[in-house]
């Protein structure tokens, strides 16, 4: 086993042997280990400081969520949120001599993650989870939470980092498939701004939102199509629910195969999501739906092609040129969801009338 991790491991384990340490997940952030001992077992987490500068307030939040969470009636809460483990000196995280902070968090199990939608009960059961963890969260004030990541999901501030990028000297070179993403990325300067400018003029309101909802962060029980948590909270803070709803749809709606997207699968998902959602979903959130699916994937994209245009330095890559091969499949994605928005807006309008 790998000594240091198994001297951050028994900070968490106390006096507890340590059996195995593996790899767990495929995040892009956060370094994540599953640690078994002789009697429980549990996840161990690197919080990227890079990404988080300020983690104590990561863990803060984590912290009251799941106070919150667990103050509900017990049989109206239908996901286990992972509760935070303390250190053996009773505190949220390590902070190592390296200066590196570590975390432990409850391990869900048995459960397990999936990468791609595959029937119609899994669309429902995403729809519903993410509207059931909104509901939960709902009476939750959000002044009571640290932003932890300031400027998320505010394309505009993206676009304008973009924008600095352009004046500086460039780093890559320039391909067929990067001047497809610089082009896409000039003829949707106009959108940048359509959930922003709402939110500005007191017509969208900000709530306790997740952040990053992608299908692999609901765990479904093994053996059925039934979802019983939602992970990686790191990013829950004050936002927009249409950030979550527009983020999910582009995760479980993405057909790979052509960068195509799913309207069956939105239909399914979103059904589900504003039947659980009930009365938190104001009439003016309808308004804003079809905008918040075409703009979760670009914004997506261009913060890939940002990356790229930075040397790689955000999300984890394999290789120099995989952060632009996944800026141009969600371009690509916003192609086929505007060739496609008569039909979601008549999907949204018909919800609506039935919600």
């Amino acid at each position: 086993m790998n000594r240091p991790l198994q001297i951050i491991a028994r900070q968490f384990a106390g006096s507890h042997a340590i059996i195995d340490i593996s790899p767990l997940g495929n995040g892009l952030i956060n370094d994540s280990y599953r640690i078994t001992t002789d009697s429980f077992g549990f996840v161990l987490q690197r919080i990227n400081t890079h990404v988080f500068p300020r983690p104590e307030r990561v863990m803060f939040n984590l912290q009251l969520l799941g106070e919150h969470i667990h103050q509900q009636p017990a049989g109206d809460v239908l996901l286990q949120i992972p509760a935070v483990l303390p250190t053996i000196d009773g505190q949220a995280f390590f902070h190592a001599e390296d200066g590196q902070f570590w975390r432990a968090l409850q391990l869900i199990t048995p459960a397990e993650s999936r990468e791609r939608i595959s029937r119609q009960t899994e669309a429902e059961q995403v729809g519903f989870a993410l509207a059931h963890f909104h509901r939960l969260c709902s009476d939750l004030p959000t002044d009571r939470l640290y932003d932890t990541l300031p400027g998320f999901h505010i394309t505009p501030g993206y676009f304008r980092d973009y924008q600095t990028l352009l004046e500086q000297p460039l780093r890559v070179k320039a391909c067929d498939r990067f001047d497809y993403c610089q082009t896409f990325i000039a003829s949707f300067a106009d959108h940048i701004a359509v959930l922003e400018d709402p939110k500005q003029q007191g017509l969208l309101v900000e709530r306790v939102i997740h952040g990053d909802p992608k299908l692999n962060n609901f765990l479904f029980e093994p053996g059925s199509d039934r979802i019983v948590s939602l992970i990686d909270l790191d990013t829950v803070k004050p936002g927009l629910v249409h950030y979550d709803i527009g983020d999910c749809l582009r995760s479980c709606c993405h057909i790979q195969e052509g960068n195509r997207f799913d309207l069956d699968c939105c239909e399914t998902l979103l059904s589900s999501y504003l039947r659980e959602a009930g009365h938190f979903f104001a009439p003016a959130d309808y308004d804003y739906l079809y905008a918040a699916i075409l703009l979760i994937p670009f914004e997506l994209g261009l913060r890939f092609f940002s990356d790229h245009l930075a040397g790689n330095r955000y999300f984890r890559v394999s290789d120099p040129e995989e952060n632009l091969r996944r800026a141009e499949s969600q371009f690509q994605l916003c192609e086929d969801i505007a060739v496609q928005r008569a039909r979601i807006e008549k999907l949204i309008s018909g919800l609506r009338s039935v919600n």
